[in-house]
């Protein structure tokens, strides 16, 4: 489809990227080494150049109010794993657009 991508392995670097290339779109895992997805989601929103980029959870979390306790705390959608590649795909089109 032809997006580009960067990865992060904390969540540290991930903010880092996020402030000097201001993505589309972040992918955000929930479970992160030393801090979790929900405390960078609050340090991207808390920072003006990332406070809109859409983040979609990504997440094994599958149990019964996780979806909504996370789009709560401000994702913009939500994916358990194992994702389902033409939802995913989707997903990634519709918040590109709509942030547009």
């Amino acid at each position: 489809r032809g997006y580009s991508t960067l990865a992060a392995g904390t969540v540290e670097e991930a903010v880092a990227l996020a402030v000097e290339h201001c993505p589309a779109l972040i992918l955000m895992d929930i479970q992160l080494p030393a801090q979790d997805g929900v405390t960078a989601l609050a340090r991207l929103r808390s920072n003006e150049r990332t406070s809109n980029i859409p983040v979609i959870a990504l997440t094994a979390y599958a149990m019964a109010g996780d979806r909504e306790r996370l789009l709560a705390k401000g994702f913009d959608n939500y994916l358990s794993k194992p994702i389902d590649v033409h939802t995913f795909v989707d997903d990634i089109a519709e918040l590109i657009a709509a942030k547009s």
